[in-house]
């Protein structure tokens, strides 16, 4: 289940979409996230999911491993889909102990179903399709204009895309620290939520020691390799826009349009 976790991979293969420069990506992708608050009925949530579709599909990244990335927030959609399903008032048409279910209810369920899916979805596809290194550049950029007002725009972008980078290698970490202390009899797997949440305790100090650790070493490696911050900082690759973000761009300001008017 931890391995499933798309968020923070990268998924190396060449595509239009892994070329484009990224921060043409992460703007896209802010706008996506707040075209997923502006659609309401069932034929916005068609031209949003032909949008990823098509995404995806340029990416040449696998369905199946896209989909692979909802499987650990199964049961947070499944729960905001029971609450939405409950707890809306409306018109009512079942009706059990505390509970009653609505037309509008379930309607709002689907939607919120369906929204964070493709919130989900949406946000693997940036760090998918985008190197860390790229990712770290982007930010980088998009901050440049903030240091007017002292903020660190390099130091911050290099904090956010390692916290990023290291999502996968924690979640291997904590698979590696379960299995140990399965194999000395720990179990983790039966009795009720709160008995399974008791048994989880005894990961965190490993856990914590392990995330400290390579913290150390990261720093130590970055020392050796004369790393001082921004300030006079040269890059290998410059970032460029090309014909190939030119058109994305019309691609995505046609599809936020169109998400505004439907």
């Amino acid at each position: 289940m931890l391995r499933d976790i798309t968020i923070g991979q990268y998924y190396s293969v060449d595509s239009p979409v892994h070329r484009m420069d990224p921060r043409f990506k992460i703007i896209a992708s802010m706008l996506f996230l707040v075209s997923l608050f502006l659609i309401e009925d069932m034929l916005a949530y068609l031209l949003v999911i032909a949008f990823i579709g098509a995404v995806i599909y340029k990416s040449k990244i696998p369905v199946k491993y896209v989909i692979r990335g909802l499987k650990p927030v199964f049961m947070l959609i499944i729960f905001a889909f029971l609450i939405n399903i409950f707890l809306t008032p409306g018109e009512e048409k079942v009706s059990f102990w505390i509970f009653t279910v609505s037309i509008e209810g379930i309607t709002r369920a689907f939607f919120m179903a369906f929204r964070l899916i493709l919130l989900i979805v949406g946000t693997s596809l940036l760090t998918l399709c985008t190197s860390p290194i790229e990712l770290t550049d982007g930010i980088e950029y998009l901050l440049n204009p903030m240091k007017r007002i002292g903020l660190p725009a390099h130091e911050l972008a290099m904090m956010m895309t390692i916290a990023l980078r290291f999502i996968p290698t924690l979640l291997e970490e904590t698979d590696k620290i379960m299995k140990a202390q399965m194999a000395r009899g720990a179990d983790f797997e039966s009795g009720n939520i709160m008995k399974r949440a008791k048994a989880l305790i005894p990961l965190l100090v490993p856990l914590f020691i392990s995330a400290f650790r390579r913290a150390d070493e990261l720093a130590m490696a970055m020392e050796a390799r004369c790393y001082r911050g921004g300030e006079g900082r040269t890059r290998l690759k410059v970032l460029k826009y090309t014909s190939l973000d030119a058109i994305g761009a019309g691609i995505v300001a046609v599809y936020f349009v169109a998400c505004i008017i439907v």
